[in-house]
């Protein structure tokens, strides 16, 4: 297993791979071809077997209006059949450890129990508009107690939720 980062040659693999982990749901896929398309600041990596992407990890940019503030952690897959293995955790674990990663905040909208096991804890501010509550909203190195609501890349929005 070898971790590189996302190189225009893997682009076509790690999609189908979203297309593939995410099914049926088409979401997550068209948000990584509109990122790309759109030329977007993103942290992505990809865990090779056999120089198949088995797994996938992406980063973007979280804003407090104009201003960055952190990065979105999202999405993140793993090959349904690879799943449980550690592999994505290790993937996980290798991005936070990165420069320009390990020193910022980081937001992720998922699974509590999942994330907290990476220092993740839930996030009572800024809000994520994604997640009514902050039920789900979860974040490292967040020392902000303003009151905002976090924002995206526009294309999280425009992505068609199905």
């Amino acid at each position: 297993m070898k971790i590189r980062k996302l190189t225009p040659e893997y682009y076509p693999k790690a999609a189908s791979l979203l297309d593939h982990a995410f099914a049926p749901s088409r979401y997550e896929v068209q948000l990584f071809d509109k990122l790309h398309e759109h030329n977007r600041t993103l942290h992505e990596w990809v865990c090779l077997v056999r120089n198949s992407v088995v797994a996938y990890i992406g980063l973007t940019n979280a804003y407090n209006g104009r201003r960055i503030v952190g990065l979105h952690l999202g999405p993140m897959a793993v090959q349904p059949q690879m799943q449980r293995q550690g592999i994505g955790s290790e993937l996980l674990r290798f991005a936070l450890r990165q420069e320009g990663i390990r020193s910022s905040t980081i937001f992720v909208l998922g699974n509590v129990k999942f994330y907290q096991k990476f220092g993740l804890e839930p996030c009572a501010v800024p809000r994520c508009p994604l997640d009514k509550g902050n039920k789900n909203f979860l974040s490292i190195r967040n020392e902000s107690f303003e009151e905002y609501t976090v924002g995206y890349e526009p294309e999280f929005l425009k992505a068609k939720k199905r």
